[in-house]
């Protein structure tokens, strides 16, 4: 966590030269994060650094949600080309440390960050590509390329990407109008910020990824937590408040469950990457959780063909622990 050598430089043309530049964090990607401390004054430095990262999509999305009244970081200062920007800091009270130290606020706290997609669902889909049947391939093809060789299986990589082809449709069908899916929509990237005049008292982070489309897919992320464990009856309730505030398809639980096991599928390969590619065996960590997100999801009727390629290809001896041993090493 050594600050890009560029950075001094682009902080003074900033208007925050001879300000400290202090660790924040990393993340599952190439980006950094950095504490800006200028006397009273505090930003965050983004370092994103090209050809691997790119800030503009960020940049694009962080308007977009402040000019609709979303608390996404304004944007303080920017260096495209070196991949900085110098960001607003929402400071460090997360979703998941807040309900984990005050479990009472758990319930008020969720329905806070369900009200704000509903609010964001309401509106036309920011300029954005769309989340389409290549990218939902793309994505849930990554256990096929990463964890299936990493626990020694040779599976069917054209059969599960028909069944993936049998049962997307439905959510394809589901998702018109498409709304802005902002893809990493949790209790990590989710702050609790000061002013509740803004966005229901949240602020935004993580949504450089973000795509056009179906609305179930930030549900999921909020509520089938990679990170942390969220109790399946809170799930049940928080997708009724969602309910009761947007109008949903015949078909929504459907596309709820495809759209889960779809993107519970790419996160377990995603996790087994980082640590065969990128030397980051922590996430490791996960993985037990996320077979158990994906088996429930595997259970509804609509993700059959789906199911049947995962009892076929993987069986159980090979999913929740079988990567444990690499985990604590």
């Amino acid at each position: 966590m050594i600050p890009p050598a560029s950075a001094p430089l682009f902080l003074e043309s900033c208007g925050w030269g001879g300000a400290q530049i202090l660790p924040l964090a990393g993340d599952a990607s190439f980006r950094r994060y950095f504490r800006v401390v200028d006397g009273d004054r505090r930003a965050v430095l983004m370092d994103a650094p090209p050809p691997h990262e790119d800030p503009r999509p960020f940049v694009g999305v962080a308007e977009w949600l402040t000019g609709h009244g979303f608390a996404a970081p304004s944007i303080l200062g920017r260096d495209l080309e070196q991949g900085l920007l110098l960001i607003e800091d929402f400071g460090d009270a997360r979703v998941k440390e807040h309900v984990e130290d005050v479990p009472a606020d758990e319930d008020a706290v969720y329905r806070r960050a369900i009200d704000l997609l509903a609010a964001l669902h309401r509106l036309p889909s920011c300029d954005l590509p769309p989340y389409d049947r290549a990218v939902y391939q793309r994505e849930a093809g990554l256990v096929t390329e990463w964890y299936c060789p990493a626990v020694g299986l040779d599976v069917d990589a054209k059969g599960y990407v028909a069944a993936w082809d049998a049962v997307l449709p439905l959510v394809e069908r589901d998702a018109v109008p498409p709304v802005t899916v902002l893809r990493d929509y949790h209790a990590e990237n989710i702050m609790i910020i000061e002013d509740g005049e803004r966005s229901f008292g949240l602020g935004l982070l993580d949504f450089q990824d973000a795509l056009a489309g179906h609305p179930a897919y930030d549900l999921v992320s909020l509520l089938q937590d990679a990170r942390r464990d969220v109790d399946p009856a809170l799930e049940q309730a928080m997708l009724a408040h969602y309910k009761a505030r947007v109008a949903v398809s015949a078909d929504f639980d459907a596309a709820y469950a495809i759209l889960g096991a779809q993107r519970n599928a790419k996160i377990i390969g995603i996790f087994t990457r980082l640590w065969k590619r990128d030397g980051k065996p922590r996430y490791l960590s996960f993985l037990p959780r996320m077979w158990s997100l994906l088996e429930r999801d595997l259970a509804h009727p609509a993700l059959a063909p789906v199911k049947a390629w995962f009892d076929a290809n993987i069986p159980a001896g090979h999913r929740h622990d079988a990567l444990a041993h690499e985990a604590r090493a």
